[in-house]
């Protein structure tokens, strides 16, 4: 395996990371492939995908979850269970913590970008412990050319293996936790292992900044796009079937999960896929099921004795999930931008029969739907559940 250096290496001084001699910058990611099994962070599975295990957390954890309340967020951010305060000081010792934390750990840097829309797009800096955090970041965000004497807007801190003892000294509640502060554009996240943190991370950033700076509308959705242009829009919660539902051989994929709307058209946020892997077989989900290869990577899945993925297994979690570059469907816009849709589709998941399997709204009725925003949570998409969940979206 190579050796990280000073020479190819950023300063971190910025996150108070101080050591560069353990840092591996932007490997590709046959090196992550090959430092993730020399870590014995997962193995290969029979396609080329490497199988890494995410832990105790093999979900989200919503209420672990802060943004730092200050003179920018006080009065911007609807504050409750979603959106849970954390004073700017507890931010600043959590920080400390886990760049101390880092330091002393071989750690992965990756620049990427968010936002298919040069005129909206922000640049990325995710710092990883483990090398499958780092495929993940590859996978998931944009991939411009990096340059290592630019700072970017924002860095995302990620140790899954530092727990925070007497987590209430700082203002939060488990010894694990996801903390945001948008003065100091800085994502710390600690005490999990599951990549879907950091990318949701980026999609309540985006959340904030598109819709109060620049009027443009940040959406849960997929959105694909026919021959001709005509473009269509999915939206739901995670495990509602965006990804499967978009993934169409006869269409163009967009993206399978965050999108913005502008006045211009709609734009992807993100450079890959998350699809969920549970009872997936190449007769059902055949675009998804030919993606799973060399460079993908599996989180939580069960590999037999032969390294074959065994996707009805869920002993480790309903929530088995892979990661992706958006190349690796076959029918990809790689613009990542789409015209103004024409369909626009609701994927309630509605398990407790308070809507028609099937309904066709009329235009108040669609609006009137997306402001409540009633939905389902699925099981195993979030840590701790175990039967799905009735929600209202609105805060």
């Amino acid at each position: 395996m190579k050796k990280g250096n000073i020479g190819n290496a950023p300063d971190l001084k910025y996150l108070k990371i101080d050591s560069t001699k353990n840092v591996f910058y932007q490997l590709p990611v046959s090196e992550l492939v090959e430092h993730a099994l020399a870590n014995h962070e997962g193995r290969l599975s029979d396609t080329g995908a490497l199988a890494a295990d995410t832990g105790k957390f093999t979900g989200r954890s919503p209420k672990d979850r802060f943004l730092v309340e200050d003179s920018l967020t006080k009065d911007s951010v609807w504050w409750g269970e979603i959106n849970q305060r954390m004073s700017p000081a507890n931010f600043e010792a959590l920080f400390s913590k886990v760049a101390a934390h880092l330091s002393n750990k071989i750690i992965y840097v990756r620049d990427c970008a968010a936002g298919a829309d040069p005129a909206y797009q922000i640049d990325l800096r995710v710092v990883t412990e483990t090398a499958y955090q780092s495929i993940f970041a590859n996978n998931l965000f944009l991939r411009p050319e990096p340059n290592l004497d630019a700072q970017p807007a924002w860095s995302i801190l990620a140790a899954p293996t530092l727990l925070i003892e007497e987590p209430h000294q700082y203002g939060i509640i488990n010894e694990n936790f996801v903390a945001i502060d948008f003065t100091k554009k800085i994502v710390l996240i600690a005490g999990t292992g599951y990549t879907g943190e950091i990318k949701k991370s980026i999609f309540s950033i985006l959340n904030f900044i598109l819709p109060f700076q620049h009027n443009v509308l940040s959406m849960h959705c997929s959105a694909n796009t026919s021959k001709e242009g005509e473009t269509a829009l999915f939206f739901g919660l995670s495990g509602t079937g965006k990804t499967t539902l978009s993934a169409d051989r006869n269409r163009k994929l967009i993206g399978d999960d965050e999108h913005g709307w502008s006045e211009k058209g709609i734009f992807n946020f993100e450079g890959g896929c998350y699809a969920k892997c549970v009872g997936l077989s190449e007769d059902k989900e055949p675009e998804i099921f030919h993606a799973i290869r060399f460079g993908s990577l599996l989180e939580n899945v069960v590999l037999d004795e032969f390294d074959r993925p065994d996707y009805n297994d869920i002993s480790k979690t309903e929530n088995t999930r892979v990661s992706y570059p958006i190349d690796f469907m076959e029918n990809a816009e790689m613009s990542g931008i789409g015209r103004e849709p024409e369909n626009i589709f609701f994927l309630t998941a509605d398990a407790f029969g308070v809507l028609p399997p099937i309904s066709l709204l009329t235009i108040d009725q669609a609006v009137y739907h997306f402001v409540s925003g009633y939905t389902a949570k699925v099981a195993g998409a979030y840590s701790g559940d175990v039967d799905p969940i009735p929600e209202m979206l609105t805060p």
